[in-house]
């Protein structure tokens, strides 16, 4: 493996390359010119040695974020605000660019020249050389013989200097402190433990996806209400699948739709011996989809050891619409939703709305669209919080009174409770959901969070415990309530690194930002802490403490004392 100070047996110093009028250094991830330095952090350097090694040609998002997130699942809003602040480092205009263009609907590109400076000596060998000046208008930065000299040189120092930045780094196991797993499927619990997979989108992924995806996670939740089963949900997919926790069996499947025909194929496969224990096709009109979700339901429970009543093997029959174009909104919604940005959450509104219309008694919908006005004021703080949580509780109401048999609905209510600081009736509506589904990791991971905010920290780490490991995918959100509760408990060294953990998932999120710089502080990293604060400012501009602690679920006036004097020192 290639390090940064070795390609193949020559010893290669820290070099510095020259983009433009700016200097970039990735080994201290800071841009220079003339007497400015700005530090920048390391995915955006990242992309940016990434866009070097492609100088003048297109690297589109995906290979940018295979690349800088390897084995991490992230949005693109990630690549997305690692460009908006390169392009604000580089005080680049996106409408007129010298740096950084856009390439519609493909990726971006490097427009201004790239090159090798001198190396820099490693400090411990001797005295560095001197970096050249910036170069005049009249005369270029270098002579032709000179850059002959070093141009040779610029392909094997953007390898190894990308190299060493895009090397996947060791995914995290557990960050939580874990007891050893928890295995449901012995005879002590006489429950049988299973994971969905996400199933596999054939032929137009883009246009599916959301689909496979949909009807993946519909399967888990009809199983769920099952009594004799435990599901642990994944998000991961083939043999790192079969490492989760406590599993003996996982479903897997693929679904394909061409023109009017849908076609599922589902298999059940044996975590501890790798064997496939069954796989059946499913094939039928489209229009006919929620026959054939039924159909796999009702085939994949008679696979399963374990007594069924025939009352549950009933009940898992009922969709929750009879409108498939409604679904279909439905499900669109739902991915738009999960991204947890403003625009996003607009279209997702739009989503529900256009199925409630075509089924008005659609619960899971209505539950839905609450949830995009629970959340309004958070990812646009102007809005005025008071009429959108009145609109929530009416949506979460009327989904409750058509259907009150769904954990989904429960959930979504306790959210909202929240968000208007109803923590106990919240806490209620999570019971009830958790009633209806012992296996509902987001329900256990959102009473872990109320927790932090009612001052009971203690109780939230637990409860974390258990959410990942029936769900050890669940997302930025279960690190962030991780971190902020070991913040609170005085543990910095576990706050760290589950927030960091969140951030690597989800870099555009304020909150998490917002702890991680307060982590910082009590954890003496000053420096650190004010970097964290100049990123809060970027994505808030005009943010202040007692601004967000309007709108900020928060009771425990020890806790929102503690966060402010901690946040107080760099300036927030």
């Amino acid at each position: 493996m290639l390090d940064r100070t070795s390609i193949g047996k020559e010893a290669v110093p820290y070099t510095r390359i020259q983009i433009g009028d700016w200097w970039a250094d990735p080994a201290t991830n800071e841009l220079g010119r003339a007497q400015e330095i700005v530090r920048i952090e390391p995915k955006a350097m990242a992309v940016l040695i990434f866009l070097v090694e492609r100088q003048g040609g297109v690297a589109t998002r995906e290979d940018l974020l295979s690349a800088v997130w390897p084995g991490v699942v992230v949005g693109d809003e990630a690549l997305t605000q690692s460009i908006i602040k390169l392009r604000k480092a580089l005080g680049d205009n996106p409408r007129s660019p010298v740096y950084i263009e856009t390439i519609s609907k493909r990726g971006y590109r490097l427009i201004a020249p790239a090159r090798p400076l001198e190396a820099v000596a490693d400090p411990q060998s001797g005295p560095q050389e001197v970096l050249p000046p910036r170069p005049s208008a009249k005369t270029g930065s270098y002579s032709r013989r000179r850059w002959s000299a070093v141009g040779a040189a610029l392909a094997l120092l953007i390898v190894a200097v990308s190299f060493y930045l895009l090397t996947p780094e060791p995914a995290p196991k557990a960050v939580v402190r874990q007891d050893n797993p928890v295995d449901w499927d012995t005879p002590k619990t006489g429950l049988v433990t299973v994971t969905v997979l996400p199933f596999d989108a054939l032929g137009a992924v883009a246009e599916q996806s959301y689909l496979a995806r949909g009807i993946s996670n519909d399967l888990m939740t009809e199983l769920s209400r099952l009594s004799g089963l435990r599901l642990i949900a994944s998000a991961q997919t083939g043999k790192s699948a079969q490492m989760t926790p406590g599993v003996r069996y996982f479903i897997a499947g693929s679904v394909q739709h061409e023109s009017e025909l849908l076609r599922v194929n589902v298999r059940l496969i044996d975590a501890r011996t790798n064997e496939q224990l069954w796989s059946e096709r499913f094939e039928g009109p489209f229009r006919n989809l929620f026959g054939v979700q039924n159909e796999i339901t009702r085939r994949v429970i008679e696979q399963l050891p374990g007594k069924l009543s025939s009352a549950e093997r009933q009940r898992v029959a009922i969709r929750h619409t009879h409108s498939l174009e409604a679904y279909d909104y439905f499900l669109r919604g739902q991915a738009l939703f999960l991204a947890r940005q403003s625009e996003d959450n607009e279209q997702a509104r739009s989503h529900f709305r256009k199925a409630l219309e075509l089924d008005a008694k659609f619960a899971r919908a209505y539950a839905s669209l609450a949830m995009t006005y629970a959340i309004e004021f958070r990812l646009r703080p102007s809005v005025d919080s008071a009429p959108a949580l009145v609109r929530a509780f009416e949506l979460a109401e009327s989904a409750r009174m058509i259907n009150p048999d769904i954990p989904e609905i429960h959930w979504a209510l306790g959210f909202v409770q929240l968000q208007d600081r109803r923590h106990e009736k919240a806490l209620e509506s999570l019971r009830k959901a958790l009633d209806l589904d012992p296996s509902y990791a987001d329900a256990y991971a959102l009473m872990g969070g109320i927790y932090t905010y009612t001052g009971d920290p203690a109780k939230a780490i637990p409860l974390l415990r258990t959410a990942m490991r029936l769900n050890p995918d669940g997302g930025y959100l279960y690190f962030q309530i991780l971190g902020r509760a070991y913040l609170f408990e005085n543990d910095i060294e576990q706050s760290l690194l589950n927030l960091r953990e969140a951030l690597a998932r989800n870099p555009a999120d304020l909150e998490t930002h917002v702890y991680l710089a307060a982590a910082m502080v009590a954890g003496g990293d000053r420096s650190g802490a004010a970097w964290e604060a100049e990123e809060i400012r970027a994505l808030d501009i005009g943010f202040s403490m007692r601004k967000w602690f309007e709108t900020y679920p928060m009771n425990s006036v020890r806790h929102k004392t503690r966060l402010s004097d901690l946040l107080a020192q760099v300036g927030l």
